[in-house]
């Protein structure tokens, strides 16, 4: 029996004399491969390939040529429903071994006492999250493991469980957007999870009255079983050509992302060919105990060394930085450079969403670059900041930056009671004083423009 639900709500948003929604759906899979290839200056995280993937998949789920909401002789394919079923597949399969193979306290069910906390863009949940009791932490842990060891293969047994695998993976992700900034990542996780729901399971969503797109499913439903269909056109022919091949492919494609999933040293968020159509996913293989922080600050005194220079904090628009700052609340957005600011912090340290490494400025030289658009003041780096200190003012003579690590403030304690949702404690230094003419060497060996401070912008400001 043909499924239609899927590709209806695909095809929903579209208004009845709009073009079909194959077309922009390719056009914007183009666009969102043009930020993610090799040449691009952007970081790119996992989900990036993750949606590079799911946009190719949803090119095939409508026709090409037809305006019809509900055209009648081109159901959704049955290769690419499963299409979709084998990527929900393999993101939380990935997800749930790279943890077991990868950090010790996912074994020993600790690694939620830590998570919270660590996690790089904290929310408001996070911080009472974090305050649970241990036995919550442990169910936590035994709860996700249970959601990407073993629920994914639900969708291999039959209607009803992959129906409610379905379900599982839509409330998990769903818990996830509410304890957790993680950019659009789960909203993106939802959508191949729909593929596990056929007509029956989400025929309640629809107009069911006479003449309603449920009563005109179930009609074409029924033409079908009893082969009330005209010889197939050459156009559907074609068709079901191009959903062969495309089949084909990604099995095809698949072969080393299996070998990947089976192998001891599996790699995650990682494609083996360049158009990224078929990859391999996970998140936080491993779990950092504690969290750093770069703040940046300035000084317009004309000795950085001097006891008696105010150094003034830069804020972020997200990451933790003052102490009385409530976490902020982000999903479905993403603020990249707040990401890369967390991912500069590890000294020594693992990264949750990619490879463990140290990282110090030496690693980063991008926040050197960051320093000197700020001893600048210029424009475009400022508005990336939710405070510039030296807003309106002559630009800093020197900025820094410094090390901190950061724990949430005790529930119903001495520092929450100050009104402090964080608490920290200086390591070091994380890059010394710089001015804008001790970089000027620095930018010049990487071909990058020195920033020219706008003493005419301020003035006039003021």
């Amino acid at each position: 029996m043909p499924t239609w639900t899927p590709w209806l709500c695909w095809a929903w948003p579209s208004p009845p004399l709009s073009c079909s929604a194959a077309v922009p759906t390719c056009c914007s899979w183009r666009s969102s491969g043009c930020s993610t290839h090799p040449w691009s200056t952007w970081d790119r995280p996992g989900w990036e390939s993750q949606l590079l993937e799911t946009g190719f998949l949803a090119i095939f789920l409508c026709p090409l040529w037809t305006l019809s909401r509900l055209p009648r002789w081109t159901p959704t394919s049955r290769i690419v429903l499963w299409g979709f079923r084998w990527l929900i597949f393999r993101i939380m399969l990935g997800a749930g071994l790279i943890k077991i193979r990868g950090d010790r306290c996912w074994w020993d069910l600790t690694c939620m006492d830590y998570h919270y906390e660590t996690q790089p863009v904290p929310n408001p949940a996070a911080y009472f999250l974090h305050q649970s009791p241990w036995w919550v932490h442990r169910f936590e842990t035994l709860s996700n493991h249970f959601l990407e060891l073993v629920v994914p293969f639900f969708i291999f047994l039959g209607r009803r469980m992959c129906a409610l695998h379905g379900a599982l993976q839509l409330l998990f992700q769903a818990i996830l957007i509410l304890s957790g900034n993680l950019s659009f990542l789960n909203w993106l996780t939802m959508v191949p999870s729909f593929a596990c729901f056929d007509d029956a399971t989400l025929g309640f969503l629809f107009p069911s009255g006479p003449g309603g797109l449920k009563a005109r499913v179930l009609q074409l439903q029924e033409d079908s079983v009893h082969g009330a269909q005209p010889p197939p056109k050459r156009s559907c022919v074609v068709r079901r050509v191009v959903h062969l091949a495309l089949g084909l492919l990604l099995a095809w494609l698949s072969v080393p992302v299996v070998v990947n999933l089976l192998s001891p040293s599996q790699v995650m968020n990682t494609s083996f060919h360049p158009l990224r159509i078929v990859n391999t996913y996970g998140a936080f293989g491993s779990i950092t105990r504690e969290r750093t922080e770069v703040v940046l600050q300035g000084t317009a005194s004309p000795n950085a060394s001097a006891p008696d220079a105010e150094w003034q904090e830069y804020e972020f628009k997200c990451k933790p930085g003052g102490l009385w700052r409530r976490p902020c609340l982000l999903s479905p957005y993403h603020h990249r450079l707040d990401w890369l600011m967390w991912f500069a912090a590890f000294q020594g340290a693992c990264s949750c969403l990619s490879t463990p490494s140290p990282q110090t400025y030496e690693q980063n030289e991008w926040i050197l670059h960051l320093a000197g658009k700020l001893l600048a003041n210029d424009a475009e780096a400022a508005s990336l900041l939710a405070l510039n200190p030296f807003a309106g003012r002559p630009p800093p003579r020197w900025l820094r930056g410094e090390h901190f690590r950061y724990k949430f403030s005790r529930l119903a304690g001495r520092h929450a009671s100050d009104g402090k949702w964080w608490i920290r404690k200086r390591i070091g230094p994380y890059f010394p004083p710089v001015g804008l003419q001790d970089l000027r060497d620095y930018f010049r060996e990487r071909g990058w423009p020195l920033p020219q401070p706008d003493s005419g912008a301020w003035a006039a400001e003021k």
